[in-house]
């Protein structure tokens, strides 16, 4: 019985593996890309940035179709665009970053929208903003393995300096070169990361595999390694049941997979053992000597 409902779709239909390999892709990238969004407390940035990259694969798409690599190089160079011209106005305007990033997404999410549906179909719309998660093809699924591999390497690297830099950002520039390089880096693997994602789960959705499980992790851990552990955890399974359910019960598959991921997020946040609800309401006994 259990073989039959977590096992046989996958391994029956060849659409149903091709996204679940995609989805785990994205869950080890991703999401410890996300973990040190939300220590940098960068979680709404991510999200502006996962908007940002519409314009670009709009314009890749009126250029080529629904074409893998024009789609791609489309939104990493509006993604990377939006991230400097956020950093240039902060630093030659009174504007902060939030506030100067907030508006360019916005134009973007616009401009992205408005071509999208006026060149294309509502389908294609739907494609773009919701994903074809169901519909990944060994191009795509290449694509996805790559980006992850380059994320797990360029974090191996960089995972002193990015840990110095959530803890204590100002010590870091005083003592090493590294700040810029590693603030920068890590802005290039949050586009690439969400340009992933954003084929399988389109933009609307792509910063959700990123973002929640690292909150759902927040909850069970402090140290950095188990939060990665866990966040990359939890995106997995949420992948797993989010397509289990989109296949039985006939649901959008990618909207399935953040829904499950934010049922974890609220099942962490009641009883988390990290600063939960729970944890708070009925505090823990601690015996007296």
């Amino acid at each position: 019985m259990m073989w039959e409902i977590l096992v046989q779709p996958f391994a029956d239909f060849g659409f149903m593996r091709r996204a679940l390999m995609g989805c785990i892709a994205i869950s080890v990238g991703a999401t410890p890309v996300g973990v040190f969004l939300m220590l940098r407390r960068m979680s709404l940035t991510g999200d502006a940035m996962a908007h940002a990259i519409l314009p670009g694969a709009a314009v890749g798409y009126l250029v080529a179709g629904l074409s893998l690599g024009a789609m791609t190089i489309g939104g990493l160079i509006a993604g990377m665009a939006v991230a400097l011209l956020a950093g240039f106005v902060t630093r030659v305007t009174a504007l902060r970053e939030d506030t100067s990033l907030a508006a360019f997404y916005l134009i973007s999410l616009a401009v992205g929208v408005l071509i999208v549906s006026t060149r294309g179909s509502n389908v294609d719309l739907m494609h773009v903003l919701f994903g074809t998660v169901l519909a990944l093809d060994d191009d795509t699924l290449i694509l996805l393995c790559s980006i992850t591999s380059i994320s797990i390497f360029a974090l191996a690297i960089l995972f002193r300096p990015l840990v110095l830099e959530c803890a204590d950002p100002q010590f870091l520039r005083s003592v090493s070169g590294l700040s810029a390089m590693a603030h920068f880096t890590f802005l290039a693997l949050v586009v690439l990361n969400l340009v992933a994602g954003f084929h399988a789960l389109g933009t609307l959705m792509a910063v959700g595999i990123m973002i929640l499980p690292a909150a759902v992790a927040r909850f069970w851990s402090v140290g950095i390694g188990a939060l990665i552990v866990i966040a990359v955890s939890a995106a997995m399974l949420s992948s797993l049941s989010g397509l289990l359910f989109s296949y039985y019960f006939s649901l959008p598959s990618g909207p399935a997979i953040i829904l499950v991921a934010g049922l974890a997020y609220v099942l962490s946040l009641v009883f988390g053992p990290m600063g939960g609800l729970a944890g708070r309401v009925f505090p823990r006994r601690y015996l007296k000597t």
